[in-house]
């Protein structure tokens, strides 16, 4: 009887696990199911209880779905589910874990939030209601994490973030700032990268340009932590490059309930 090698099977089997679940994240294959630009219906808001929510903000009309086409839609809702089980794991906070919130920086309903998640700057645009709403909640308390950015997207964040805060400084951050010890010893800053070349760069915008002071927004430039968190139940990732990524992110937000 001649002998089949079972590694090639296990392997195709193993790709094909993988790339259906490829398929039913970003919408399902080619044909009628619109591909990887399939529109996935926007599940409802959880309605404020005091528990922290994940809450991601939304520019740009709102169509009722999201896409890949629409940037700022990236990795939801598996990104933000997967990270929030990781933080009620690790985590007193209770958080919801599969209700996670989209809003838009002029919602007064922001402000029941302190830490809010912007996807993908490159295409940030504000209207002047928002520059002004947002500037009104960094300086009350609130955070911004800036996650999925390209490299070549700055000068477009640059010029928006600087009519929220024309007088802010942006400053390259190394190990030593207290946000990489906030829950996590982070122990380098050269992370894994998803698609991006190396090197990650992270920046932030203080509280009067002190860096002695709480940080305002937290800048990952030339990176994507998000996509790890959303990939991270399909073995495309190694373990610990998928760890890495939460650590930074469990950090991002132990800060920004503490500051």
């Amino acid at each position: 009887m001649r002998r089949i090698s079972v590694a090639p099977i296990i392997g195709v089997l193993i790709f094909a696990s993988v790339a259906t679940a490829m398929a039913q994240r970003r919408g399902g294959f080619g044909g009628g199911g619109g591909g990887r630009f399939a529109q996935i219906p926007i599940a409802p808001n959880a309605p404020y209880d005091g528990r922290f929510t994940f809450v991601r903000v939304r520019y740009g009309p709102d169509y009722g779905f999201v896409s890949q086409r629409l940037p700022w839609s990236h990795d939801y809702p598996a990104g933000e589910q997967h990270f929030m089980k990781i933080v009620n794991e690790l985590s007193l906070l209770e958080p919801h874990t599969s209700e996670t919130n989209i809003l838009t920086f002029d919602d007064p309903q922001l402000f029941k939030y302190p830490v809010a998640y912007l996807c993908e700057p490159g295409g940030w645009t504000l209207s002047d209601q928002e520059a002004a709403s947002l500037r009104t909640y960094l300086l009350k308390g609130g955070f911004m994490i800036v996650d999925d950015f390209r490299y070549q997207h700055w000068g477009n964040f640059e010029s928006q973030i600087t009519r929220v805060l024309p007088e802010a400084r942006i400053f390259d951050m190394d190990l030593a700032d207290p946000i990489f010890h906030a829950f996590f010893e982070i122990k380098t800053l050269d992370v894994p990268q998803y698609y991006d070349p190396p090197p990650a760069i992270f920046r932030a915008i203080y509280e009067n340009n002190d860096p002695t002071k709480r940080i305002l927004v937290m800048i990952n430039y030339n990176t994507d932590i998000s996509e790890f968190w959303e990939w991270s139940d399909t073995g495309l990732k190694p373990i610990d490059e998928s760890n890495e990524a939460y650590k930074l992110g469990v950090n991002y937000v132990i800060y920004g309930m503490t500051h």
